[in-house]
């Protein structure tokens, strides 16, 4: 009697510990937060150190580009999502459908963090939605040794060139190629003129026999390896690209450079948005932001952590660009219905 006492005393305490293990891997003793964000976007070791220090256990999934990530976010269930991590234009759209709660800043002891440069941007006034994280632009990046002879990077027309057939990598981004394809030709980023959208389709599909591959994720590996000659990609994985490979050169066209400010937004309908403060909070530490840009070197706008940050961040040209060049940059803007006409564009170029 006492062996089969002992037997199921033992199966007992063991079905126990499975069950909180269990519950250890789907929710943190203090809950749980649900973030979209995007891909290589923030460390491992920032999400595993919030964990440790709160008790709130993350989910995490990612995306690629922002229409993306709108798509999902409105597809899903109601809560599904807790914060997500929406562009400057993508903020804006977002505001506009209601999607997104209104902050309590109250809740944020270091929004002092931020650089006063990075906010109160037209596309969220008084940042009443939006908390800025990292930004950059889309940059050229070419390999010295494998461009033609005579190479003019410091305009896009140079990408335009049969020289460079089955050897780009570009975002796989249509405000951004599409836009940048506009600049080349001295139209705006954010054309709505029809007319001169279907000239920019033309140019846009001769554009296609240079592509190699369209990559949002991780384009900085086909530089790196040099399978492509030349890119044009967020600025973050340029400053990677350039400190991996020293072949590899960074450059500013002379039409302006597409710029983005990417922000962490709490969704209207967040199941767990004390959490969500405490994540936003978190990540707006001068030492997490740090830890951040160490792994993921875009444009900073945490001026406390930029402070803890080291010569070599500070002279990457991929993240130091220059005062002048970001300037003649232009952000991305809600277009209105005019971006089904981009997305038509976009499909004929893909398919």
């Amino acid at each position: 009697m006492r062996k089969w006492k002992g037997i199921l005393l033992t199966v007992t305490a063991l079905m126990a510990a499975l069950a909180l293990a269990g519950c250890g891997k789907g929710a943190g003793k203090n809950g749980t937060l649900n973030l979209f964000i995007w891909t290589e976007y923030i460390p491992d070791s920032v999400i595993k150190g919030f964990e440790k220090e709160t008790g709130i256990d993350v989910q995490m999934q990612t995306y690629s580009n922002n229409e993306e990530m709108l798509a999902k976010v409105k597809g899903s269930s109601a809560g599904t999502y807790d914060i997500v991590c929406p562009s400057d234009y993508m903020v804006e759209n977002m505001i506009s459908q209601d999607m997104l709660s209104e902050l309590d800043k109250s809740k944020l002891t270091n929004y002092n963090n931020l650089d006063s440069t990075y906010l109160n941007k037209s596309f969220d006034p008084d940042n009443k939605h939006s908390i800025p994280y990292l930004g950059g632009a889309g940059v050229v990046i070419y390999n010295k040794n494998m461009a033609p002879a005579g190479a003019d990077f410091t305009t896009y027309a140079e990408l335009f060139k049969p020289d460079y057939a089955n050897s780009l990598v570009v975002l796989d981004d249509f405000r951004a190629i599409i836009g940048v394809t506009a600049m080349s030709m001295g139209y705006d980023m954010n054309e709505t003129d029809l007319t001169k959208l279907n000239q920019v389709k033309e140019k846009l599909l001769t554009l296609k026999p240079n592509i190699k591959s369209l990559d949002s994720d991780s384009p900085k590996t086909l530089m790196i390896t040099e399978e492509t000659k030349a890119g044009l990609f967020w600025s973050g994985d340029a400053a990677i690209a350039v400190e991996e490979n020293k072949n590899l050169m960074v450059a500013y066209p002379k039409e302006g450079m597409y710029l983005f400010l990417d922000n962490l937004c709490i969704t209207k309908d967040a199941k767990n948005a004390d959490n969500a403060y405490k994540f936003i909070d978190y990540v707006l530490k001068a030492e997490t932001n740090k830890e951040i840009v160490s792994e993921f070197p875009y444009l900073n706008p945490n001026k406390a952590g930029v402070a803890l940050m080291g010569e070599d961040y500070k002279n990457n040209p991929a993240i130091s660009i220059p005062a002048e060049e970001i300037s003649k940059g232009k952000y991305v803007q809600n277009i209105g219905k005019t971006v089904d006409t981009y997305s038509e564009m976009w499909a004929e170029f893909t398919k």
